[in-house]
């Protein structure tokens, strides 16, 4: 690939998919089968937060469309509790229960662990430091060029010119 912007952008979506792999090895190798990666880094992330089903996407707890499903698996499984909220009905609030709180614990060490093994690697702090910043100037440019975007007008599926020129004399 000779268009380094392209390259970037498959390169940021492989790591990710690499450290997800990496996550459900953890896993495994901790004996933990009834949470998958994605909801085990959505418990790290949350923490000691409490906070809405909606506020885990807005504050990148969660990247993706089925945060719901999610919610409800680690709740059947004990790692969150949920309660509505006593100002909004509607809302739903969610922590991590105890049984979470060791998980999300585990991931601690893992990624403490990780950050021991960089150390004897190439990387140092300083190229992580550089790479963090170009990284969150790469979302600002594309939470930018997000708004320049126009939306585009539907076209309807009916328009009145072709059932005019559909319907018979």
């Amino acid at each position: 690939m000779n268009n380094p912007y392209l390259e970037v952008i498959s390169l940021v979506e492989r790591l990710h998919r690499q450290f997800m792999e990496v996550v459900k090895l953890e896993l495994e190798g901790s004996g933990v089968h009834d949470i998958n990666n994605v909801q085990a880094m959505m418990l790290f992330n949350i923490g000691d937060v409490e906070m809405t089903v909606g506020e885990l996407t807005l504050r990148g707890c969660y990247l993706g469309s089925n945060v719901s499903y999610n919610v409800k698996k680690m709740v059947e499984n004990k790692y969150l509790v949920h309660e509505r909220s006593a100002h909004d009905r509607r809302s739903i609030r969610v922590r991590l229960t105890e049984r979470g709180m060791k998980l999300r614990d585990s991931l601690a060490v893992m990624h403490q662990r990780h950050a021991e093994l960089l150390s004897r690697s190439a990387l140092s702090a300083d190229d992580l430091q550089v790479t963090s910043v170009t990284l969150r100037r790469l979302e600002r440019f594309w939470i930018r060029a997000a708004d320049l975007v126009q939306p585009r007008q539907p076209v309807p599926l009916y328009s009145s010119a072709l059932l005019s020129r559909a319907t018979p004399p």
